[in-house]
């Protein structure tokens, strides 16, 4: 791994075509939106500023110029709170920017790529390879050298050929 003085931020200013993200755990509830899920929880609607978040604009300008960003979750049923709080608020409001989400359900099948870490992939060509403590707090990204990408389109195209359009799965299995 390598570190740089790239941003995630960075990247997303600057890819050109896609932006490809996936997502392995149950809880990010550290990471932000962090009120948003207390409200969730307390079963309180959705505050203003969760609505109108920087990510939807960002989503949107990007989809409005033509890019596309999308993701998939690998997840197991039942879910947790954080992940019935991210499918049902986060991943929904997203949508209405034209974020694209899939999941990939291992309840009844072996996690294809156990093994794949949580990253963003940028154009096919930048890795950023997110951590995260026990908890789900995020800290922090490294960006991979290019003899990386192989590995990580695998990643990619195996999640993307087992998962299923989230508003399918949640039809199906969403509260």
């Amino acid at each position: 791994m390598t570190t740089s003085s790239k941003t995630l931020g960075d990247c997303f200013e600057e890819f050109g075509r896609e932006a490809f993200r996936l997502e392995t755990l149950d809880d990010y509830s550290k990471s932000g939106s962090v009120d948003a899920y207390h409200a969730f929880l307390a079963g309180e609607s959705q505050p203003e500023e969760y609505k109108t978040a920087g990510w939807v604009k960002t989503v949107g300008n990007a989809v409005a110029a033509g890019k596309r960003i999308y993701r998939v979750h690998i997840l197991c049923r039942p879910l947790t709170d954080y992940l019935r709080f991210e499918l049902s608020w986060g991943y929904r409001r997203n949508m209405t920017a034209g974020e694209e989400f899939f999941i990939l359900d291992t309840t009844d099948q072996e996690n294809p790529i156990p093994e794949a870490p949580d990253f963003w992939l940028f154009d096919e060509r930048s890795i950023g390879s997110m951590s995260y403590d026990g908890e789900g707090k995020y800290l922090g990204t490294d960006f991979l050298e290019e003899d990386q990408i192989p590995r990580f389109l695998a990643y990619r195209d195996t999640a993307m050929a087992q998962a299923v359009p989230f508003a399918e799965w949640w039809a199906k299995y969403g509260k």
